[in-house]
């Protein structure tokens, strides 16, 4: 399945002339360009490790057919490989997930863990985990033993999460792992049976309202907490502000909102649908703060943010190559400052065992 997608860097690529700057090339790098077709539609050229697998994207999404929406790909379909995301780009992004994440929700959560009833240990299950960041941020400010079962569609990136994912809890417990393939926006109660606390990162906003209602039905019906991290909130703030910004932005979250998603309106509509389903629900801030030490994340973060843009209203374009560029030399030279505003859900069903 994913690992970011739900951010604007999943769609960095050129879109309407607006080119995604190559990266370094070092050893054991790739660096990729978009080059047009004769006539037809951008196409990507990957330049450095021969070995990359097929329809992968450093630092980007996935690589998706002509005219569809390049973000992760939740619902069946044809038998054709799934696109999957590069882990260099989940890596990158990785430090300011982890510094975004909204920590004033985890004392609520840990009470509600403490109070489960019947529980030796935590069964927590991970959607759309990729290469397991949230994992790594979650189970070490967890106690007891946890055992974590991670969802994804690309049995790649579940590879991934497993070998990296932590080995110790908050107090010295155990940490054990499991993968599952699959589908998270199809989970029922019977799946999530037996489980203690779900978590996704970047998750919400690449579904549908069905989905999400899918799923807070499904947590309720497991009787199980839901931490749901770095949604999208429609909202950015760039420093030195241009007249551009805003109609960009506006586009992104238009182009965020194709095919049904939700996109920045997707936690109010999770907010309604658990709490349909008698979660008490609560929402904290959760931005990226974007500075000279995140250079390389905040270059992709532009270009795609910028690049959906464009192709949602390809008017757009003739000024917002200047206005891109402009935008990657201020942050080359480290005089940009972005935020990116998130926003954290905690969801606490109602216990099936009784306790409140």
């Amino acid at each position: 399945m994913r690992k970011t997608t739900a951010t604007p860097a999943d769609v960095a690529r050129r879109v309407g002339g607006i080119l995604a700057q190559p990266g370094r090339t070092e050893p054991g790098s790739v660096t990729e360009t978009l080059i047009p077709g004769d006539g037809g539609p951008l196409r990507p050229a990957v330049h450095g490790v021969e070995a990359v697998a097929p329809g992968v994207i450093a630092g980007a999404g996935p690589v998706g057919r002509p005219g569809e929406r390049p973000t992760v790909r939740l619902r069946d379909s044809a038998p054709e490989e799934q696109p999957r995301y590069a882990p260099e780009w989940l890596e990158l992004r990785e430090p300011a997930d982890a510094a975004a994440r909204a920590m004033e929700l985890l004392d609520p959560l840990r009470i509600r863990l403490a109070n489960l009833p019947g529980r030796s240990g935590l069964a927590i299950h991970d959607l759309g985990c990729g290469t397991g960041s949230m994992g790594r941020w979650l189970a070490p400010r967890l106690d007891g033993p946890q055992h974590w079962v991670l969802h994804d569609r690309d049995p790649y990136l579940l590879h991934f999460a497993a070998v990296a994912s932590p080995r110790a809890a908050a107090d010295g417990s155990r940490v054990t792992v499991e993968t599952r393939r699959g589908d998270v926006a199809r989970l029922t109660p019977d799946a999530l049976a037996g489980a203690s606390l779900v978590t996704a990162s970047a998750l919400l906003d690449v579904l549908t309202r069905e989905e999400i209602e899918t799923l807070a039905a499904a947590c309720a019906g497991a009787g199980c907490p839901a931490l749901l991290t770095l949604s999208v909130a429609g909202r950015v703030e760039l420093s030195a502000p241009d007249p551009l910004d805003q109609e960009i932005a506006a586009a992104f979250n238009d182009h965020q909102r194709r095919d049904g998603l939700l996109g920045p309106d997707a936690v109010n509509v999770a907010c309604e649908a658990f709490a349909d389903q008698g979660a008490t629900v609560k929402v904290h801030p959760s931005p990226w703060r974007l500075g000279p030490q995140n250079v390389g994340l905040t270059a992709q973060w532009l270009r795609g943010w910028v690049g959906a843009a464009v192709e949602e209203r390809p008017e757009l374009a003739e000024r917002a190559e200047p206005y891109l560029a402009a935008r990657l030399a201020a942050c080359a030279a480290g005089d940009l400052h972005v935020t990116v505003h998130h926003s954290d859900l905690l969801a606490l069903a109602r216990p099936t065992g009784g306790a409140g």
